[in-house]
């Protein structure tokens, strides 16, 4: 009997998932198909397109005194209800409307449609889709209307004296806030669809009188070999374009300030937009980009100069200081002063640990408070990276867990990676602090001489889109170092950076050079 019942399902499912295979393939192979001119088959043939989504609306009605039958379809939730209703639906009923005439609508944005392919991706994307009797075209109607975010200042890029408007996840509205600060014809702008599930859609912008061309048809050759079901967010398209996916070092630069980004594309640079995404892509860039603001040309040179010198020596405190303890401490004492090493050898008596453990401890409670911090309510954020921290370091210390010196070293480390701008390179430079210590806790300063050689080792042989990350230094540009450790007064930057591969080097004067 269990036998038959098992049987019996087994042939059920079988059906079932025939039945479904059927459907599926039968709604593939309409894809390519043309409409029909009778409009109640048009309209069997969306309801077996879109026989999973329950909240498409239809709405039959006649054009006026014609009385010719009509249907407009879309998905409420992402269209405008108040211009389908008054810029579609009511002109069409209000007025006398002849199939060889213009459609009396006020939309802006209107096209002839005639696969079902079309129709699908039309009302999926937002627009509605209007279908007439005795025509086998039906039209696409701009109406799109889906829930967005009003402009507000960037989260992750706080600036004193930049803008405070910042991208959104709308993409047409994003390039109209760079087109804002480019009103100008050569800002060019490319479009092409990502995803085969998720269609996405990837803007291109750049200045076609600037931008090298080479590095142009690099980018669009990574960016049309891409074939997944779906492309969320920017993270996830860096992975596929960047040139060395095992480095720790980001070669795409991530901006979520219109300033910003116009900033690059004035450069020769590439801003890659995508849809449904708070941030743009930069590319290419170098290692050097990721330690400069947008204050930095705000303020005054000297001022920039010295903010832009102490994000260098807070790269240096960050990467190095907690594996020079570990050095200092196990093999290189003697270049500690006699007081202080004295100091350090009492506040370390009661630690049962070696200093490359008690570092490593401390460097992973960091972290992980700082990402509870991330993750948490601001309110409760701000408690757990304040609070949380001086109660932790001083009872670490009490119970003798780790040493009075090990909670600075960790302190100021924490507040050096914090005076790096750009997040992706300040989370690069926190992973190779573990490496770095290790090296340190094996060969002393001699270790860290070897790790600090691999690491601009790794830097000169990387690129970004085929063109050197590490310039102005490896290779070596004189003029580009206006703009490197140091913040030159802007009138004496009257060249582009070479490392972009910019075609027209002179941005500044009269004598530039034309395409």
């Amino acid at each position: 009997m269990s036998y038959f019942l098992k049987f019996l399902r087994g042939k059920r499912s079988s059906r079932f998932h025939q039945a479904s295979y059927s459907s599926n393939h039968q709604k593939k192979n309409m894809e390519d198909d043309v409409l029909d001119s009778d409009l109640s088959q048009n309209i069997e043939n969306i309801q077996l397109l879109f026989s999973q989504a329950p909240d498409l609306v239809i709405r039959r009605f006649p054009i006026a005194s014609s009385k010719t039958k009509a249907a407009l379809v879309y998905l409420p939730g992402l269209t405008d209800k108040d211009a389908i209703h008054n810029h579609v639906l009511k002109p069409l009923m209000d007025s006398s409307f002849e199939l060889d005439k213009e459609l009396p609508i006020t939309i802006g944005d209107v096209e002839v449609v005639d696969t079902w392919g079309q129709i699908e991706s039309a009302i999926l994307d937002g627009d509605s889709v209007l279908l007439l009797h005795g025509q086998n075209t039906g039209y696409r109607l701009d109406t799109k209307g889906w829930p967005q975010r009003q402009l507000n200042d960037p989260q992750n890029e706080i600036a004193l004296k930049g803008a405070h408007q910042g991208f959104v996840e709308t993409g047409s509205q994003n390039i109209a806030l760079i087109r804002r600060y480019i009103p100008h014809h050569e800002l060019i702008l490319k479009e092409m669809t990502i995803g085969l599930r998720g269609k996405t859609k990837v803007s291109l912008l750049y200045l076609r009188d600037v931008a090298s061309e080479d590095v142009l048809r690099e980018l669009e050759s990574r960016l049309q070999k891409i074939t997944v079901d779906a492309i969320i967010n920017t993270g996830e398209l860096i992975e596929f374009i960047e040139d060395n996916p095992y480095s720790p070092f980001p070669q795409i630069m991530l901006t979520e300030r219109p300033d910003t980004a116009v900033s690059q594309i004035l450069q020769g640079r590439f801003v890659i937009v995508l849809d449904r995404s708070p941030s743009v892509l930069i590319a290419p860039t170098n290692f050097m980009s990721f330690f400069q603001a947008v204050d930095d040309y705000g303020s005054r040179w000297l001022i920039s100069t010295f903010i832009r010198v102490s994000r260098f020596l807070a790269f240096i405190i960050t990467l190095f200081f907690p594996a020079s303890y570990v050095a200092f401490i196990s093999f290189n004492f003697e270049v500690i002063p006699m007081e202080l090493l004295l100091s350090i050898a009492e506040s370390r008596i009661q630690v049962p640990f070696a200093p490359v453990l008690e570092a490593v401890i401390m460097e992973t409670i960091l972290e992980l408070m700082r990402e509870a911090a991330l993750r948490l309510p601001t309110p409760i954020g701000q408690t757990i990276g304040i609070v949380g921290g001086i109660i932790i370091g001083q009872a670490a210390v009490e119970v003798g867990i780790v040493s009075n010196i090990m909670i600075i070293v960790v302190a100021v480390t924490a507040i050096a990676s914090y005076n790096i701008p750009n997040y992706d390179m300040s989370s690069s430079i926190r992973l190779l602090r573990f490496p770095l210590m290790l090296s340190a806790a094996m060969f002393g300063i001699v270790g860290i001489v070897v790790g600090w050689m691999t690491v601009v080792a790794h830097l000169v042989s990387l690129e970004s889109l085929g063109t050197p990350y590490g310039t102005p230094l490896a290779p070596f540009r004189f003029a580009d170092m206006k703009d490197a450790f140091l913040r030159f007064p802007l009138w004496t930057m009257k060249t582009r950076p070479k490392g972009t591969g910019a075609i027209s080097t002179i941005r500044q004067g009269r004598n530039r050079t034309k395409r």
